[in-house]
């Protein structure tokens, strides 16, 4: 399965339709890595300090094409697909955000690098938001951009708001809802999520929806949602046996999405958080506006220097 997802991969990156989406620098290098039962792939450049950009939902580690070629002036940036998505393989489990936090470590023993800043989008939010309370040690600085956590501060009255409707999408049918409909299942969420829709251009709508087609991408996409029952189960033990996070921690929402209520979250589980706004911007922040979200990291990156 791993071969045909690269193969159907490889030929949508290709296709004309994709020509605008930013590209990676050439300096980056793809590989491979096969770690904690999934095979990961990630891009790796530039040289300094490590940074690990994690993407969320609807899109894949090339959301970070801009940011990741600010930042390898003077880091080495680490830019895996999340295990079930873009072209990380497909397995059937292993999506709590804990088993997910795993796959990170085993991308970062391989590349022998012991310790990292992170910087999160959505789900990658969780992702690190579990790699940081298992491994402490390993995370310098922490910018978390608009997506909660799950159990940590207002979560459940989060869950309640309409717009979120796809956390509980679930039952026996849904991959057959949206099988050969993928488009329009992510347009939803490309547009209602959005300030101004029309920046997420439509070479990033196919380009995404090519990658979320692939056999078993949705199933994995089910599957991120399905698990915050035992997420927020888990985000609950870290904060309970180890107390908040103490690295510094930068907490990101998009002016006319999250804006400074994922400050408000992320004081709930860190003791050390700065509030950041993207203004003129929804959700998709790497699209809606980059230049403000790459230097408003890069900004905070850099203090830790």
């Amino acid at each position: 399965m791993l071969k045909i997802a690269l193969t159907l991969g490889a030929l949508a990156l290709a296709a004309p339709a994709v020509a605008q989406v930013p590209d990676f620098p050439s300096s980056f290098k793809t590989q491979e890595i096969t770690t904690n039962g999934a095979t990961i792939h990630v891009r790796v450049g530039g040289q300094g300090p490590a940074v690990v950009l994690l993407h969320g939902y609807g899109e894949t580690g090339d959301m970070w094409a801009p940011m990741a070629a600010d930042l390898a002036r003077n880091y080495t940036v680490v830019v895996p697909d999340l295990r079930g998505l873009g072209l990380s393989s497909k397995p059937q489990s292993g999506f709590d955000k804990k088993t997910q936090a795993g796959d990170v470590a085993g991308v970062l023993d391989t590349l022998k690098i012991e310790r990292a800043d992170l910087v999160t989008h959505d789900i990658g939010n969780m992702v690190g938001f579990a790699f940081a309370a298992q491994h402490p040690q390993r995370v310098g600085r922490f910018a978390l951009i608009d997506a909660p956590v799950p159990g940590v501060g207002p979560w459940e009255d989060i869950l309640k708001n309409p717009l979120l409707w796809h956390f509980r999408f679930g039952g026996p049918d849904m991959e057959r809802l949206v099988a050969g409909r993928e488009r329009i299942y992510l347009d939803r969420f490309w547009n209602e999520f959005s300030a101004t829709p029309a920046r997420f251009s439509e070479a990033s709508r196919e380009h995404y929806a090519k990658l979320y087609a692939l056999p078993g991408a949705m199933h994995s996409g089910f599957a991120q949602f399905a698990a915050f029952d035992q997420d927020a189960i888990d985000n609950r033990a870290y904060l309970a046996a180890g107390g908040k996070l103490t690295m510094p921690v930068l907490a990101v929402g998009g002016e006319k999405s999250f804006g400074t209520a994922m400050a408000a979250v992320m004081k709930a589980a860190a003791t050390d958080v700065t509030e950041g706004v993207i203004p003129d911007s929804g959700h998709w922040i790497m699209e809606e506006n980059p230049t403000a979200t790459v230097a408003m990291v890069r900004a905070f990156l850099d203090k830790g220097r």
